[in-house]
């Protein structure tokens, strides 16, 4: 039990927890919305799917891609390639002790850059809005990764 309140008296650790829950939930409500345009669209990535729209080719025709569909998928599985690597760096580095205002920056910048990045996707904005995001949160997330090397590197 001392581990736990050593962790929730660490305030880096408790603002990592808190913007990861956010941009977590912001990942699982792309599969939300992924679901609602399938819905709309009539667009379904399995026969079982269809099937509430009868047998056969009348069931068949709404097996298919749509490109809206298609879009935020694909902003779904940047966000997969992204966050899950922010998660991990993250929680090593906040549990290395870094400056609060520090660690702050680089948790706000991250998250707001992903959110930016979905808007930028689903709108879709002209680029480079959605290249500039990526490239935000990547560098959060790597600017992490060298502070922990460079300032915790055991080798």
């Amino acid at each position: 039990m001392a581990g736990l309140t050593q962790l929730a008296e660490n305030d880096v650790f408790m603002a990592f927890a808190s913007y990861a829950t956010i941009i977590l939930s912001k990942m699982m409500l792309m599969s939300t919305v992924t679901a609602m345009h399938r819905v709309t669209k009539k667009a379904f990535a399995n026969p079982e799917d269809c099937a509430s729209f009868g047998k056969g080719e009348a069931a068949k025709k709404h097996l298919r891609t749509d490109d809206r569909v298609e879009r935020v998928r694909r902003a779904h599985l940047n966000d997969l390639e992204n966050i899950v690597p922010f998660l991990g760096i993250g929680l090593l580095y906040s549990l290395s002790d870094p400056d609060l205002s520090t660690a702050l920056l680089h948790f706000r910048l991250f998250v707001a850059a992903r959110i930016y990045h979905t808007v930028a996707y689903l709108t879709p904005l002209p680029q480079p809005n959605r290249g500039l995001a990526f490239f935000v949160g990547y560098g959060v997330t790597f600017s992490m990764a060298y502070q922990l090397l460079k300032n915790r590197l055991y080798l």
